[in-house]
């Protein structure tokens, strides 16, 4: 059903490179267009391109070296025993679907996969719910390796711990086969990046990919002019939602004069003192230039403009 590459003593490089070698789990959500924090377009710059400089982040950081703990909790919660896997796992019948799993649930077959959350990110895991882009992680490590249940657990940073049991649905895996296969054979293998799909990870990918412009470059602009019509309309509706907000908001102040908090049964509302310390770089370049030329940073970046012809 599949096929293992030990990865207990890879290193970091040699483990990236692993990855660009088919989806993982965690790539599966946001193939599917479900990942809040990615897109298709930064899985594809990951497979085609490589660069995953989120592997670095803190957050990432944290939910690495919490794993054990998580482990842990799930086995005193459940009285089941987990032990790491250390292999790479690959589909044969789908060799584009790889698996990193965290743990592997001993005596039955089920996988366990760990994760923390911050108290901010509580609310997406009350009432039984789990985030769709967890969900369809296991659901991927199920087909990957074959095991009929995946549980998956978190603790939520200050707050609690919780697990949920994930059963095979051969509906759902199947439509996730699909998906992936489409997105592997028709985009990362023909070299083909995904249509825009208007999340920020997707704007983040397109100043990553096409950083700098070549100067004085000038393109025909073809098939665009309904799109960028629309985008004024939008704009448009933007302004009055926003002014219809500040109105609001200001009905709200005149209500609440000089009082710091308001509350109701329903909302919470605060409009307190904050002291803000700005650096005035407009009177340090002019008063003390050379200190303004030593501690300015250049940096480049684009920016997008449209004007009615």
């Amino acid at each position: 059903m599949y096929t293992k590459t030990a990865v207990g003593n890879l290193g970091r490089e040699e483990w990236l490179r692993l990855r660009k070698t088919g989806i993982g789990g965690s790539d599966a959500g946001a193939v599917c267009g479900l990942n809040p924090y990615s897109s298709p377009m930064k899985v594809y710059q990951d497979k085609v391109y490589g660069g995953r400089q989120e592997q670095d982040s803190e957050s990432v950081r944290q939910g690495h070296d919490l794993e054990d703990y998580v482990a842990q909790r799930f086995m005193e919660e459940t009285g089941l025993k987990v032990r790491r896997s250390n292999y790479m796992y690959r589909s044969r019948e789908n060799p584009f679907m790889i698996a990193d799993v965290d743990r592997l649930v001993i005596g039955e077959d089920a996988g366990l996969e760990c994760k923390t959350a911050s108290a901010y990110n509580a609310d997406k895991w009350k009432d039984g719910e789990i985030p769709l882009h967890y969900i369809l992680q296991c659901v991927h490590y199920m087909a990957v390796t074959g095991k009929r249940t995946w549980y998956l657990a978190v603790v939520i940073l200050g707050q609690e711990f919780k697990y949920h049991k994930l059963v095979w649905d051969d509906e759902l895996i199947g439509r996730l086969v699909r998906t992936e296969r489409d997105f592997w054979e028709n985009h990362v293998m023909a070299g083909n990046m995904p249509d825009p799909d208007g999340s920020e990870p997707c704007s983040e990918v397109l100043e990553q990919y096409f950083h700098t412009a070549r100067r004085d470059s000038t393109i025909e602009l073809v098939g665009f002019d309904e799109k960028l019509a629309r985008r004024e309309e939008i704009l448009l509706q933007i302004a009055e939602l926003e002014k219809e907000q500040r109105r609001i908001e200001q009905e709200v102040k005149l209500y609440m004069k000089d009082n710091e908090r308001a509350f109701s049964r329903k909302y919470r509302v605060s409009w307190g003192n904050v002291e803000t310390a700005r650096l005035d770089a407009k009177r340090i370049r002019q008063e003390m230039p050379e200190v303004y030329r030593d501690y300015a940073k250049t940096s480049t970046s684009r920016r997008f403009q449209i004007k009615a012809a």
